[in-house]
C-alpha cells in the first residue's frame, strides 16, 4: 500500500505540481560555462528560396531488420519506395541505445553526455534535460530562414511535469505538438498530447495517423510557400504499450499476439508515411524535399535485429544497428546501398552540408557530414572523430567502429543499487514470466523480458512498477561516471565482415589493432565526460520499499506522519493503477493553486 501511495505523490502530484531550481542553462560542471549559443550563420536572401525542405521520420525502438527494404517481415511499400529512389544505407546506427540519449544524438550532432542526456528521462524524477546552451538542428535551420516543426515523442525533458525545465520551442522550433515521452494509455486514443505549451486532451486514432495529420494540417493551414520547412516526426511505434487497427493486426497473426501487434504498428506508421509523402507531391514540395528515415535505436524483440547480438540497451551492433534511408530527388541520385558505417550523430553536419549552411561556430561536432558520400566525390568524405558510443548505465559501456573493426569496453564496477531488493522481486517477476513463456529463461532473458513484456494484471503492474524504480538511472551516480564510471578495464575486438553477430573476440589475435582503438576510444571518452554537465544537488532515489534509514530525520516527520495515515487508507475509488498520470492529473485540477503549490 505505502508503496503504491508513495508513487501516486512523487510520480503524480509532485511530478505536475513541483518545481526545481536547476535551469536549463544552470548545469554545474567544467561545460556549464557554455551557456550562450553558439553563433549561427544566416544565409543570404537570394539562396533561401533554392534550399530543399527537410523532413525527419524517427520512429521509436524499431530495428535493424523489421521493415520490408531491409528484409523484415513487415509491410512498408512507401518506406520502400523511398528507399528505392534514394540512398538505402546498410551500416547505419543510432546515437545511444535507448530513447533520450539517441534524441539528444541526433539533433545536436553531439554525444550525448556532452549535452546532459544521460540516459532515459523520467521528468517527475530528473533534474537533466537537453541544455538550451545546445545547438539543434532547428535552431541552425531557423536562423537560415526555415520554419521549423517538431511532431511527435520528444522525450528530451519537457516542464509538462512541473519540472522546470525548457519547452519544446527553446530548442528552435516554431511550432510543435508533442507527448513528454510515450503515447498514453496506448497508441490508440492518446490523451497526452501538448501543442504550443497547451495540453490538447484525449484524441481519437492511432499516434502514427495523429502524428502525421498534424504535420498535414501545418502544411495546409501555416506554411509560408517563400520559406523552406523543416518537419521533425518522431513516431511513438512500435514502442510499448502497443495498439494498431485490428484489420492490420490480423495480417500478422492473432489479435492478441504481441509480434503481431507490434508488425502491425510498423505497418500502419508506413501507411501514415504514406499519406505524408502524398501530400508532399500534393503541394509541389517532394522532389525538393530531403526525407531522412532511421529509429532511434534497435528492437527490444532481439528477433527483429537479425542475427546481431542483443538488442536495446546495449552498445552491441543489436542495440544501435537501425535503418538509414535519405531521399532528395533534386539533389542524390536514388537507388543506391550505402555501406559506409554511419549514423544519426552524423545528420546535423550531413543536413548542413546538404542545403548549404555553415555549421554552428565553437561547437564539438562528434558527427561527420555525410553529404560528399551522397552528392558528390566520394573521396572527399573523411570523418575527423570516429564512430564512438558511450552509455554510462549500459554493458559495455562504450564502444567504437572502424572500417570493419568494432571494439567495446566494459566496466568493472556497479552502482550502488539495492540488488537484494532488485533479486527479490526479479524472483516473483521470473514464476509469472516462466509459466507465460512455458520454459525456464536465462539471467540475461529475465533481465530483458523484465525490462519490456507486457502483462495486464495488477501482479505483474505492481512488480514491474517497483523492479523499474529500484533500476532507475539516480543523478547521484554522476560523479562516478565523470570520474570513469569505475573504470573501463575489459575490451573485446570483432571484425563484422566475418563476424556481424560479434560471436569471436579477436583482441589477442590482432593485439595492435586492440591496442589502437582501446587508446582512440579512451581519449574520446575522456573527452565526452570532461564536458558533461553535472545536475547536482543530488538526491538518491530510493524506493519505500527499501528505504535505508526506518526513523525519520526531524524535518520528515509530518511527511512520515502523513505516509502513516495513507498506509491505513483504501485506494481512492475510481483509481486505476495503469492509468495512474491521467487520475492524478483529473485530481490536480480540482484543486486550488495553493493546494497544488503545498503538493
Amino acid at each position: 500500500m505505502r508503496m503504491i501511495l508513495r508513487l501516486l505523490l512523487i510520480g503524480g502530484m509532485v511530478g505536475c505540481g513541483a518545481s526545481n531550481p536547476v535551469d536549463a542553462s544552470s548545469a554545474t560542471g567544467r561545460s556549464a560555462t557554455r551557456t550562450a549559443k553558439a553563433p549561427l550563420q544566416a544565409a543570404k536572401s537570394s539562396a533561401r528560396r533554392k534550399r530543399p525542405n527537410v523532413v525527419v521520420l524517427l520512429a521509436d525502438d524499431l530495428g535493424s531488420r523489421d521493415i520490408g527494404c531491409y528484409g523484415g517481415p513487415v509491410k512498408t511499400p512507401a518506406l520502400d519506395e523511398l528507399a528505392a529512389q534514394g540512398v538505402r544505407f546498410t551500416d547505419f546506427h543510432s546515437g545511444a541505445p535507448v530513447c533520450s540519449p539517441a534524441r539528444a544524438t541526433l539533433l545536436t550532432g553531439r554525444h550525448h553526455l556532452r549535452t546532459g542526456v544521460y540516459t532515459v528521462i523520467q521528468d517527475h524524477i530528473h533534474n537533466m534535460h537537453l541544455r538550451k546552451s545546445e545547438v539543434t538542428i532547428a535552431e541552425i535551420l531557423k536562423a537560415n530562414g526555415y520554419d521549423t516543426v517538431h511532431i511527435g515523442k520528444w522525450h528530451l525533458g519537457t516542464p509538462f511535469r512541473g519540472m522546470k525545465k525548457p519547452w519544446i520551442d527553446e530548442h528552435g522550433f516554431d511550432y510543435w505538438f508533442a507527448t513528454d515521452l510515450n503515447a498514453a494509455p496506448s497508441h490508440r486514443n492518446p490523451k497526452n498530447f501538448w501543442r504550443n505549451r497547451k495540453r490538447v486532451g484525449e484524441l481519437k486514432g492511432y499516434a502514427c495517423q495523429l502524428v502525421v495529420d498534424e504535420a498535414i494540417t501545418w502544411l495546409d493551414k501555416n506554411r509560408d510557400d517563400d520559406k523552406p520547412f523543416f518537419l521533425n516526426i518522431w513516431f511513438h511505434e512500435p514502442h510499448a504499450p502497443l495498439a494498431a487497427p485490428d484489420d492490420i493486426v490480423r495480417q500478422y497473426g492473432d489479435l492478441n499476439d504481441p509480434a503481431a501487434i507490434y508488425s502491425a504498428t510498423i505497418d500502419n506508421t508506413d501507411r501514415a508515411i504514406a499519406r505524408l509523402v502524398k501530400k508532399l507531391d500534393q503541394i509541389g514540395s517532394l522532389d525538393n524535399t530531403i526525407i531522412i528515415y532511421t529509429s532511434d535505436h534497435g528492437s527490444y524483440r532481439h528477433e527483429r535485429n537479425g542475427n546481431l547480438q542483443a538488442g536495446k540497451g546495449s552498445l552491441m551492433e543489436g542495440g544501435t544497428r537501425t535503418p538509414g534511408i535519405i531521399h532528395w530527388p533534386n539533389g542524390i541520385k536514388g537507388g543506391r546501398v550505402e555501406s559506409t558505417p554511419a549514423g544519426a550523430v552524423d545528420l546535423l553536419p550531413t543536413i548542413c552540408g546538404l542545403v548549404g549552411v555553415e555549421k554552428p561556430d565553437n561547437v564539438h561536432l562528434d558527427g561527420t557530414d555525410l553529404s560528399p558520400l551522397l552528392t558528390g566525390d566520394r573521396s572527399d568524405f573523411k570523418r575527423h572523430q570516429p564512430l564512438t558510443w558511450h552509455s554510462p548505465t549500459s554493458q559495455p559501456i562504450v564502444a567504437i567502429r572502424e572500417g570493419k573493426y568494432s571494439l567495446v569496453g566494459r566496466r568493472d564496477k556497479e552502482y550502488p543499487k539495492d540488488q537484494a531488493a532488485i533479486q527479490a522481486i526479479m524472483d516473483k517477476m521470473k514464476v509469472i514470466l516462466e509459466k507465460k513463456h512455458g520454459r525456464k529463461l536465462s539471467q540475461s532473458e529475465l533481465w530483458h523480458k523484465a525490462w519490456n513484456t507486457e502483462i495486464k494484471t495488477p501482479e505483474w503492474n505492481g512488480l514491474r512498477n517497483r523492479f523499474v524504480m529500484l533500476n532507475t538511472f539516480q543523478e547521484a551516480w554522476i560523479p562516478l561516471i565523470k570520474e570513469g564510471s569505475g573504470g573501463i578495464t575489459r575490451f573485446q575486438l570483432y571484425d563484422l565482415s566475418t563476424d556481424p553477430g560479434q560471436q569471436k573476440d579477436i583482441a589477442k589475435r590482432l593485439p595492435e589493432v586492440a591496442k589502437r582503438l582501446t587508446e582512440q576510444l579512451l581519449a574520446i571518452n575522456a573527452s565526452v565526460l570532461e564536458e558533461a554537465p553535472e545536475w547536482g544537488p543530488y538526491k538518491p532515489i530510493v524506493s519505500s520499499a527499501t528505504r535505508p534509514n526506518p526513523k525519520p530525520a526531524p524535518d520528515d516527520t509530518e511527511l512520515e506522519e502523513l505516509l502513516t495515515r495513507i498506509d491505513k487508507a483504501v485506494l481512492p475509488a475510481g483509481y486505476d493503477p495503469g492509468n495512474h498520470q491521467a487520475y492524478v492529473d483529473r485530481r490536480m485540477e480540482s484543486l486550488q493553486s495553493q493546494q497544488q503549490g503545498r503538493i
